[in-house]
């Protein structure tokens, strides 16, 4: 049997340049980016949007980067984790369509799945979503149970077949009205708090599954309410035992503040700080102070982030156990996003709510109507900031309201 002897990194980063260099636009022109005619915080109510991440995934699995520390198994290419790093860090250099409409999908219920999916599961559904074949999405918040998850009142019951049938409804759902499958957390007893949940694959297809999308303030609709009404799924799509859905839906959380964080240091895209300082160029108002220390104030903001990242990477390999960091990150990313949405609208004025035909203007309005939104996503910033107060200062916990 003939070794298979592993890239090293150059040689890794090397290829992927040179793969990025022939599947995404001209390098040069993709900066300027004088025809980009919307700026979204939240993004995959377009199907023109949804179908160039598609694309774009399926052309990054087929050259063998869609899932770079994965199993083969699966698709992946069992390499370490620095070469995933390396991959993206190459990436940033290039323009490519936004993975907006596929970040639940590809960082959170992939690989909540990869680790508590049984084998069947994993082999129906995980090569397709690392490729984007499959798009999954998070059942999870509900009209009495956003923050406080342990709440959820959405009921799965056991059958005489073994399989279980769902009712309940879940609200807030990002992408339910594109995705094939979700994972649901349900309560499957009434016994104690926390030990009587359970998750599960859900075939948004199936009947009984009912998406309705929300419009938001900026014309869009990329949430959902999703009802269950006797929907039935069989055994093997429970993720982990009966009653560990709990635990299921703390590593699906990591996964998603992991993802959030990376964000927060400039992994959405919309903090290239070349970018914005050639456009505050274009537009003359490099002399402002007022747009100085607005641009000051977002430039600070991701080195700190960028640091914190770093940080928290190293954490994670040193005690393999994730710190912190996740609900700092989370924090930074709303700060940042903040800080972003006051410079645009320092720069523009009222150019910002008025479409006057004039390039990379009006088409930051949906960003900056989106931002107060981010507060909430992702686990509000109260509860970020009690995580860290209670979990890592060690401060005492708030007392309980008197009844």
């Amino acid at each position: 049997m003939t070794a298979v002897v592993s890239p090293t990194v150059d040689e890794f980063v090397s290829g992927a340049r040179t793969f990025l260099e022939r599947v995404s636009a001209d390098q040069d022109e993709s900066r300027a980016n004088a025809t980009k005619s919307r700026y979204a915080l939240f993004s995959g109510s377009t199907d023109d949007e949804l179908s160039a991440a598609v694309n774009y995934q399926r052309a990054v699995f087929d050259a063998g980067y869609g899932w770079i520390t994965g199993p083969a198994e699966f698709g992946g290419a069992e390499l370490p984790s620095a070469f995933e790093k390396a991959f993206a860090t190459v990436e940033r250099d290039f323009t490519i369509p936004s993975k907006g409409p596929l970040s639940v999908s590809l960082g959170m219920v992939a690989p909540t799945l990869a680790q508590f999916g049984s084998d069947r599961a994993k082999s129906r559904w995980l090569r397709g979503l690392r490729r984007a074949d499959t798009v999954g999405c998070q059942l999870f918040s509900e009209p009495a149970a956003g923050s406080d998850l342990a709440a959820v009142k959405a009921r799965a019951s056991q059958n005489s077949d073994g399989g279980w049938t769902l009712d309940g409804q879940k609200v807030w759902t990002s992408g339910a009205h594109y995705s094939d499958i979700g994972i649901a957390l349900t309560r499957t007893s009434d016994g104690p708090r926390h030990r009587n949940l359970t998750a599960f694959v859900v075939d948004m297809q199936l009947p009984g599954v009912e998406v309705r999308p929300l419009r938001q303030i900026t014309g869009a609709s990329d949430f959902n309410e999703v009802f269950l009404t006797d929907v039935r799924v069989e055994e093997y799509c429970r993720l982990g035992e009966t009653g560990q859905g709990w635990s299921v839906a703390i590593a699906m959380l990591m996964h998603e503040r992991g993802a959030i964080g990376g964000s927060s240091s400039g992994g959405s895209g919309l903090f290239r700080m070349d970018d914005l300082a050639a456009w505050i160029i274009d537009l003359d108002r490099q002399d402002d102070p007022a747009v100085i220390d607005a641009y000051a104030r977002v430039y600070s903001g991701i080195t700190a982030a960028k640091a914190m990242r770093a940080r928290a990477d190293a954490n994670l390999k040193a005690n393999g156990v994730p710190g912190p960091e996740m609900s700092l990150g989370k924090l930074a990313l709303t700060a940042n996003l903040q800080s972003l949405s006051d410079l645009v609208s320092v720069v523009l004025g009222p150019q910002l709510i008025a479409d006057t035909g004039r390039p990379r203007s009006y088409a930051w309005s949906e960003l900056v109507l989106s931002v107060p939104g981010m507060r909430i996503g992702g686990g509000t910033d109260e509860i970020h900031r009690n995580t860290v107060a209670e979990r890592f200062l060690g401060l005492p916990k708030d007392k309980a309201p008197r009844s």
